[in-house]
């Protein structure tokens, strides 16, 4: 049976990057985000429910996110209707990955809201990414469409980077290259050697 590594960390602390260098040693890499991609295109199982719980939320047979996110804006019960319509999907689709990797020696489950939504809790161990906060903030709102705004009311939806690498089993450190691949490294030889 594999290791399920959770992956998880805040916005713009190079979780997509870290992911890559556990990629690019042999290991499969589940992405949530790109699982709700999926979900929400064409031929999706989130389409059909979203377009009855968000009228006007479906564009040409996808789920179009800026206009869910605007519905949202203007719904405070929208966040949690949402998440009952696709966290189960989410769920599913990750299970389906693990059964498909099962004789991986490690599986790592890309889940930025791990903590957040008690994700830990099916996984054998724990990796944060982190960097420092104005390297973070510069990463963001470097991004295109960012703004200050938008990058607080993401943050407020996060645990705080303190919280989450106290909770973590392993932190990888993000300011470098480098340094992210020397931790990727060194988690996958400690999780092997224990194996």
């Amino acid at each position: 049976m594999s290791f399920r590594l959770g992956l998880t960390g805040s916005i713009g602390m190079g979780k997509s990057t870290t992911a890559q260098m556990f990629r690019d040693l042999g290991h499969p890499v589940w992405d949530a985000d790109a699982a709700v991609h999926r979900l929400y295109a064409t031929g999706g199982a989130a389409v059909a429910p979203l377009g009855q719980a968000f009228p006007g939320a479906v564009t040409d047979g996808a789920v179009d996110r800026a206009r869910l996110k605007a519905l949202l804006a203007e719904d405070e019960t929208g966040f949690a209707r949402l998440e009952r319509i696709v966290h189960p999907l989410v769920a599913a689709d990750r299970a389906d990955f693990i059964r498909q990797h099962r004789d991986a020696p490690i599986v790592v489950l890309d889940i930025p809201l791990l903590f957040e939504t008690g994700g830990e809790k099916g996984m054998d161990g724990i990796a944060v990414v982190s960097a420092g906060a104005e390297l973070q903030r510069q990463r963001v709102l470097a991004r295109p469409g960012m703004t200050e705004h938008s990058f607080a009311m993401i943050l407020d939806r996060q645990m705080p980077d303190a919280e989450k690498r106290a909770r973590a089993d392993w932190v990888i450190p993000t300011e470098t290259l480098e340094g992210a691949r020397a931790a990727v490294d060194q988690i996958c030889k400690d999780i092997l050697s224990n194996a």
